[in-house]
């Protein structure tokens, strides 16, 4: 697949980070602890941020949210962790952000949702009021437009014109042209409030990838804001990684898209850290970015009723995962490392000597000795249980990266 080049886009800097401008993609992910609870709200945007989350937003609902910002920024900067954190807000942002200025001050960009900034004469203002502040304090926002909160005036005002012009347009067609009159129209108010275009980052979520191409392809001819990527409920596991794949795959390969967020739902007590990873894992799989060693392992088949490959190739991938924090800040490059874990004969040397460092496990019947090759080229054979194979396996990749990639 030939990517298209990147659509042209105003830079927004973000604590740092800066998104659109010709920048590469950025990987952003939300907590989902009680920003309240200072203590467990830091120490999840520091695990974010260790597995690569380059943006955190954090929801900051009430009062007590707002007071623990600062707390919480500070608790992270003590683990050494700078990542910018985002402040979402929803209905009440412009008082919590005038009560809270060292909310304000902290946070390095605020999310508005015009859907629920108020209503009626009061939309307008309280926007503003936002704006305002953060024009005062230096930071970018982000006007994220979500199909399940759009304004209902405006909802209400499109269907009466389709209806009075005999447009013929379905409700789906009308709210989609709602979330992108939203978007835009809120830009102008932002700018209008005294923000400069490079302080404005848009989205228009909703659950349907169909509808997310459509809205992101239409969004692009019409902004030069950067556009921020997501479906605003993937949902659970597979399916919420497979549908964020599948629209944002299509999207990226457009040139459409400044940063993205994988919004998967976790399993009760999950890792919130697999937002991160599916994210890398889209942007990695189109060869936009590069973000953690590629592990390749094989499906199996009759041939291999062991489990052992299997176990092996899991553990070597959370192994990875365990160390990048390290590897990435001591070694150039390591990102680009490709391992691969086979279970038989048919593919196991071929895509072993593929890899910079594979392992060929053996499948049934074969020889219970395992091959292993660094760079093409055969290096050793391994014998032994699972947990012997997997410290030999540990041992060469720590050697190899420690040999291979330059020290920063």
């Amino acid at each position: 697949m030939v990517l298209a080049a990147r659509k042209q886009s105003v830079g927004v800097d973000v604590g740092g980070v800066l998104v659109g401008g010709g920048a590469p993609v950025v990987v952003q992910s939300m907590t989902n602890t009680d920003t309240e609870d200072a203590p467990s709200t830091a120490a999840q945007i520091v695990a974010l941020a260790q597995a690569g989350s380059e943006l955190v937003r954090i929801t900051v609902n009430t009062p007590k949210a707002a007071a623990a910002v600062p707390e919480i920024l500070q608790r992270m900067h003590d683990e050494g962790v700078s990542v910018p954190v985002i402040g979402d807000f929803h209905y009440n942002g412009h008082r919590l952000l005038s009560a809270h200025p060292a909310c304000a001050e902290a946070l390095a960009k605020y999310r508005i949702n015009p859907g629920n900034v108020g209503k009626g004469n009061k939309r307008d203002e309280q926007f503003a009021t936002i704006c305002e502040i953060a024009n005062d304090n230096q930071k970018p926002v982000r006007i994220g437009v979500n199909m399940g909160s759009l304004n209902q005036e405006l909802v209400m005002e499109q269907m009466q014109v389709n209806t009075d012009k005999n447009l013929g347009k379905t409700s789906e067609e009308i709210i989609n042209d709602c979330m992108i009159l939203s978007a835009l129209q809120s830009t102008e108010l932002a700018i209008e409030a005294g923000l400069r275009e490079d302080q404005v980052i848009i989205s228009c979520k909703t659950s349907v990838p169909q509808y997310l191409i459509h809205l992101y392809r239409e969004l692009s001819q019409k902004t030069r804001q950067p556009l921020h990527l997501g479906l605003t409920e993937a949902g659970m596991g597979m399916k919420g990684q497979i549908w964020s794949a599948t629209c944002m795959g299509v999207l990226l390969g457009e040139g459409i898209g400044d940063t993205i967020r994988v919004s998967l739902t976790p399993q009760p007590g999950g890792d919130r850290r697999e937002e991160v990873y599916a994210a890398q894992e889209i942007l990695q799989s189109l060869d936009i970015r590069q973000f953690a060693p590629s592990i390749t392992a094989c499906p199996g088949c009759g041939r291999t009723t062991s489990t052992t490959f299997q176990e092996l190739a899991a553990e070597t991938q959370d192994y990875v995962r365990l160390r990048m924090p390290s590897w990435r800040n001591e070694f150039e490059g390591v990102e680009g490392l490709k391992v691969a874990v086979m279970g038989c004969i048919v593919n196991g040397p071929g895509e072993s000597k593929a890899a910079n460092i594979g392992i060929s496990l053996p499948g049934n019947g074969e020889d219970p000795v395992c091959p292993v090759f660094v760079d093409g080229e055969k290096y050793a054979s391994y014998s032994g249980t699972k947990d012997e194979l997997a410290n030999q396996f540990r041992v060469l990749l720590e050697e190899y990266v420690g040999r291979t990639y330059s020290k920063k």
